[in-house]
C-alpha cells in the first residue's frame, strides 16, 4: 500500500451515487452533445453559485480561450499576472495575443493593481487577472481601470469555486470569469471547467463557440469543441452535494497548519474582514529563501510527503515568451513558495507530522 502523501487527493463520492447517473446514461444512450445530465448540472451549479449564464466546458484552459473569442479578442495585448499556472499564459498565446506581465502583490500573490495602468498601451485589449489560490484580486480597482480605458476583464478564477466576495460568488465579477473543475480542485468533474458571462449576448456567443459555431445545420460562426461529456456532468452532480462539507473539512486542516506553522514561516491569512468567504483550496507556504525551499522540499520527500511548487517558474521566464520584462516580486515568491498537502481526507496526525518535519529546521 502506498502511504505517500501528495499535495492533493481527489474526493470521490460513494460509487453507488455515481452509478445511478451512469445507469441513466446507459438508458438514454446520449454520451455528450449537451445531454440531459449536462443541462441538469449547469442548472444546479448555476443555482448553487447564484450566477447566470453558466457554461460547463471540457476543461479550464479552453474556458479561457473561448472567453477571449467570445469577446472578439483575436489580437493585441492582454495584461495578466506572471504568478499562475501556465494555462493562463498559454491560453493567451494560443489565441495569438501577447501576454503583458504585471508584477504581483507580496501578500495576496494577485496582480498588483497599482502597476496596471503603466502597462496599458494602444494595443491593450483586456486584463486577465487570477484569483490566486482563491484569494480575490482588487476587484473594484480593476473595474475602475477597465472602465477608464475601455478594456475587458476576464478573471481566471480557476481556484475560486465556492469563494464569495461581499456575499456574491467570485465567479460573478468581470465581463467573464472562468473556473477549472480538474480533479485536483476543491470541486471537480474529473476534467472540466466553466465560463460565466455577465452579458447575455456574450453568453449566447459562448454557447455557439463551445460547439463548433453551428446550430444543427445552420453554421453561424467559427467555433471549437469545448463540450463536456455526460460522464463529467455525472461526477459534477454527485460532488455538488458534498462541496460545503469539503470546504469545512479543508478549513479545519488549513487552520491547523496556520496554528502549527505561524511564526516559523510566512503563512497565509484569510482576511474575513474584507468580506471574503474562502474555499481553502490551497495551503501556500513561503520559505525564507530558495535554498531553504529546496532543502525542505527534499526533506519532506524523504519522508514520503510530496508538496508542489505552485507556482514555478514565474511565467515571464517561460522560454517561449518574448515579453520577458522583470517581475521581481513574482520571481522571488515563485522561488520560495510551496503548497502543502491539503484535502478533505488528510488526517490531523499527518498534518502534525508534516509540520514537525518542517519545524525541525531553524525559524525564519
Amino acid at each position: 500500500m502506498n502511504n505517500n502523501i501528495y499535495v492533493t487527493k481527489s474526493f470521490l463520492p460513494p460509487i453507488s451515487e455515481y452509478e445511478k447517473y451512469i445507469a441513466q446514461i446507459w438508458e438514454n444512450g446520449q454520451l455528450t452533445n449537451q445531454g440531459p445530465l449536462l443541462r441538469d448540472f449547469e442548472q444546479k451549479a448555476s443555482q448553487y453559485l447564484g450566477v447566470d449564464n453558466f457554461h460547463f466546458v471540457s476543461n479550464g484552459t479552453i474556458a479561457l480561450q473561448i472567453a477571449l473569442k467570445s469577446l472578439d479578442i483575436t489580437e493585441g495585448e492582454i495584461i495578466t499576472t506572471p504568478f499562475s499556472y501556465v494555462a493562463t499564459t498559454s491560453s493567451i498565446l494560443w489565441e495569438r495575443c501577447e501576454p503583458v506581465f504585471v508584477d504581483i502583490e507580496p501578500d495576496t500573490y494577485c496582480i498588483d493593481v497599482t502597476k496596471i495602468e503603466a502597462a496599458i498601451t494602444n494595443r491593450t485589449k483586456a486584463i486577465m487577472p487570477v484569483h490566486v489560490f482563491g484569494f480575490p484580486c482588487d476587484i473594484e480597482e480593476i473595474e475602475r481601470i477597465a472602465n477608464k480605458y475601455n478594456l475587458r476583464v476576464i478573471y481566471d478564477a480557476a481556484h475560486a469555486f465556492g469563494v464569495k466576495y461581499k456575499g456574491k460568488s467570485l465567479l460573478s465579477y468581470g465581463d467573464i470569469s472562468t473556473c477549472s473543475f480538474h480533479s485536483t480542485k476543491v470541486f471537480h468533474t474529473i476534467e472540466g471547467g466553466c465560463v460565466v458571462a455577465k452579458d447575455k449576448q456574450v453568453s449566447d456567443k459562448l454557447e455557439l463557440t463551445k460547439r463548433f459555431g453551428h446550430d444543427v445545420d445552420k453554421h453561424i460562426m467559427l467555433g471549437i469543441n469545448a463540450k463536456a461529456s455526460e460522464f463529467q456532468a455525472a461526477m459534477g452532480l454527485c460532488n455538488l452535494g458534498y462541496i460545503d462539507m469539503l470546504i469545512q473539512k479543508r478549513k479545519k486542516i488549513f487552520e491547523l497548519y496556520n496554528a502549527q506553522l505561524n511564526g516559523y514561516f510566512k503563512t497565509p491569512l484569510v482576511n474575513v474582514n474584507k468580506g471574503i468567504e474562502h474555499n481553502y483550496a490551497y495551503y501556500p507556504l513561503v520559505f525564507h529563501d530558495a535554498l531553504q525551499s529546496t532543502e525542505l522540499i527534499a526533506k519532506l520527500n524523504e519522508n514520503g510527503v510530496f508538496p508542489r511548487r505552485y507556482f514555478y517558474p514565474s511565467l515571464n521566464k517561460l522560454p517561449y515568451v518574448t515579453n520577458t520584462k522583470s517581475c521581481p516580486v513574482s520571481e522571488d515568491i515563485s522561488s520560495r513558495i510551496v503548497c502543502l498537502p491539503l484535502y478533505d481526507s488528510l488526517s490531523e496526525e499527518d498534518v502534525l507530522r508534516i509540520c514537525k518535519i518542517l519545524k525541525n529546521k531553524d525559524r525564519v
